[in-house]
């Protein structure tokens, strides 16, 4: 402890840390791909878009960081655990795990399929557990634990009128499985935590931003329940992900950490 007083900042150093991250391509996960790259991190970025992952692995490169490129989503069992097994093969460990993998499928309950349903349920709720899973068999054997980052919505707590049913319903999900291997995994000296944004820049939500009616309209019903008046950035991800990786976390576990603008507290 006495060595958190002379350098506080030294409990988010995750430097030298073997870090797994799905959907390394998307936009969460090229945001914790850069962010655990620049801050030392060893890494192995999966995703299924290879030429996306290639492309984010590269920007890791430049950051200096080690990386392995795995071409393969958690679709199932066994993807999860060669997704483990590469890192341990590579890099000898995996301290930290991060799930930014996932889909959304936007309809009206009586337009949304039995298979879109489950499709979302899938790609969110199982592959996650599955992950968690296979990361928890390898955390287990290492004296240092581990840290697993989940990804969450604002949409775990609240609901949307636009047809939202499969996510919110896999985000509340989501967010059970965090707080139950919080609970679980304690003693075992991993923390399980999960990010929840709401609305933050990304090639999707790009036209948010802009100028034109569309965009204005929607930002002046958002932003009235929005305490900080703004949309998010990438880099509001940032200091959530290393506060969750890193030893400066290391008494959180099972909590769902809102990066909204203040958003589900109002």
């Amino acid at each position: 402890m006495a060595d958190s007083w002379k350098n506080p900042l030294g409990m988010f150093d995750v430097a030298g840390k073997v870090a797994l991250i799905t959907g390394a391509s998307g936009a969460f996960g090229a945001v914790a791909a850069k962010a655990l790259a620049g801050a030392g991190c060893k890494l192995v970025l999966a995703a299924g878009n290879e030429t996306a992952l290639a492309d984010v692995a590269a920007d890791c490169q430049k950051l200096g960081a080690e990386v392995a490129k795995v071409a393969i989503r958690p679709s199932d069992e066994a993807a999860c655990t060669r997704l483990v097994d590469v890192a341990t093969e590579k890099f000898g460990a995996l301290d930290i795990l991060v799930v930014a993998s996932g889909m959304n499928k936007v309809a009206k309950i009586d337009a949304l399929t039995p298979g879109d349903f489950e499709g979302v349920m899938d790609a969110n709720v199982t592959q996650s557990w599955l992950l968690a899973r296979a990361a928890t068999v390898q955390m287990k054997t290492q004296e240092t634990g581990g840290k697993i980052v989940l990804v969450s919505s604002a949409r775990g707590l609240l609901g949307h009128p636009a047809g939202y049913t499969a996510y919110c319903a896999s985000k509340a999900a989501v967010d059970g499985i965090t707080k139950a291997l919080g609970c679980e995994l304690g003693e075992d000296n991993i923390t399980v935590n999960a990010i929840a944004p709401t609305v933050f820049r990304s090639p999707l939500t790009a036209w948010m931003f802009e100028d034109d009616d569309k965009a204005k309209g929607f930002r002046d019903g958002f932003l009235a329940r929005v305490p900080k008046g703004r949309l998010g950035e990438p880099e509001d991800l940032i200091g959530p992900l290393l506060f969750l990786s890193s030893k400066a976390s290391d008494f959180y576990t099972g909590h769902i950490l809102y990066a909204d603008g203040g958003y589900t507290a109002g």
